[in-house]
């Protein structure tokens, strides 16, 4: 693949800035030596002025072709993004833009089955983003902050000081920026209808289960992925990390409040009620919508299914508690963060990040929250108003005391999937403590294995 510059139709005036676009990620830092003092000049001005002179536009206008992959669910948001970003900068290129479908949950394994076909830019969850740096799949955003400074008029600083330190440490790897934080929702908690349950009954998962019985209805989770039911063991106080090797290591003692076995055994008593509904990985929206579930285990993606189903009974709140061992144990989860890429082997790179840039700015994400109630990482938009107000948004953050940044290998998800499919059909006899046990260990050993 041949390496492209955007810089000789998208410069103006003093600036030379180089909007390298490069077919090979070994080279996709390597700046022109002519191109370094104008790059680093202007972020010191920004830095004291706070103003960033953009450049003009240029007599003649670029062709530019781009592909951007995001969430089903997004696509006519995104494609409003994609036509107020065409014509912000209509002044400097002819647009081609491609818009596909892609989700945040996937994007990983579907970028690394050919990362010279994927999009040049894509929404990642930032539990993905260290397996793709490895990779060479990503463009560093701090080797197109000459580009950002140009034609955004921002600096790769002001944008790490727009969002939240949490979303910026998620986008950060061995020091280098290489994504742009879009939203730190990327957590579960509890919807229910306060109109069937009450705030005792959702307090505890024994309560929950017999009440939601006693109405009719069920309470929906998924069970069969290792983002959900890594939450009983979070909440015992078991931990994942990522080795260097990239394998996952778990510590199942450290200071956890019960054994394994008993944490399974609790998730088995939960699974097996008949209240409960072990809903696949993705479709909590469409069992909410169906009317049969009066509380629902996910995140602010399903928030409006949740009040179109529950109408004025529409409420969230933190997880669960769970009886494992004798102990009542709050239920702990997932904190992640939505962030947006730039494909290291984009032809037309400087672009893809000034496009990343636009999808993710202050304005784009507060009209995520508008329209989708989707948390925002900027720090402007999470403080305003509207976003204190909102249901969803408040769940969540009195869950995110009990949330955990799970930092696994690839490795982990399909040991962890199919254990937690074992648990939702019932697969393990709750009084079996053997089976239940090499169940685990099973899962553990596929989980920790050496990465290939």
């Amino acid at each position: 693949m041949k390496v492209k510059k955007l810089a000789a139709l998208l410069l103006a005036g003093t600036m030379t800035l180089s909007l390298a676009a490069c077919g090979n990620p070994e080279v996709a830092n390597d700046t022109p030596a002519s191109d370094a003092p104008a790059a680093e000049a202007p972020a010191q001005e920004a830095a004291e002025s706070q103003e960033v002179q953009k450049a003009e536009a240029p007599a003649e206008k670029q062709d530019v072709s781009l592909r951007m992959w995001g969430a089903e669910e997004d696509q006519a948001m995104l494609q409003d993004m994609i036509n107020s970003f065409e014509e912000n900068y209509k002044d400097y290129a002819n647009f081609d833009i491609q818009l596909g479908v892609e989700s945040e949950s996937t994007a990983k394994d579907t970028v690394l089955t050919d990362i010279e076909a994927a999009a040049d830019v894509y929404a990642l969850a930032s539990d993905q983003l260290i397996d793709l740096v490895k990779a060479g799949a990503l463009q560093p955003i701090d080797d197109m902050d000459g580009a950002l400074q140009a034609y955004a008029g921002k600096s790769v600083a002001d944008i790490k000081s727009a969002n939240a330190e949490g979303s910026v440490a998620a986008s950060t790897y061995d020091g280098k920026l290489y994504a742009f934080p879009m939203s730190a929702d990327n957590g579960y908690f509890l919807f229910y209808d306060a109109n069937v349950l009450s705030e005792e009954d959702v307090a505890s998962w024994d309560s929950l289960l017999a009440k939601a019985g006693e109405a009719g209805k069920k309470v929906g989770m998924t069970f069969a992925s290792g983002w959900y039911n890594a939450s009983f063991f979070y909440g015992a106080g078991f931990t994942t990390d990522l080795n260097e090797d990239g394998s996952t290591s778990i510590d199942f003692n450290g200071s956890a409040d019960c054994s394994g076995v008993e944490v399974v055994q609790a998730m088995l008593d939960i699974a097996s009620n008949g209240a409960f509904a072990a809903v696949p990985d993705g479709d909590i929206s469409n069992q909410i919508a169906s009317g049969g579930l009066c509380a629902a285990v996910s995140g602010t993606w399903d928030a409006t299914a949740a009040q179109d189903a529950f109408g004025d009974g529409y409420a969230a709140t933190k997880l669960p508690t769970f009886n494992a061992g004798g102990k009542e144990i709050q239920q702990g989860s997932v904190a992640g963060y939505k962030l947006v890429a730039v494909n290291a082997y984009s032809q037309n790179a400087g672009w893809a990040a000034l496009l990343a840039d636009w999808i993710t700015n202050e304005e784009n994400q507060a009209i995520r929250f508008e329209k989708r109630e989707i948390g925002p990482s900027n720090n402007n938009v999470a403080a305003s108003d509207a976003v204190a107000a909102n249901v969803a948004i408040a769940a969540l953050a009195e869950q995110s005391a009990y949330g955990v940044v799970q930092n696994v290998g690839g490795n982990f998800w399909d040991p962890a999937a199919t254990f937690g499919e074992m648990i939702a059909q019932g697969q393990i006899a709750r009084d079996d403590e053997a089976a239940i046990q090499t169940a685990l260990d099973t899962m553990v050993e596929g989980i920790t294995a050496p990465i290939q």
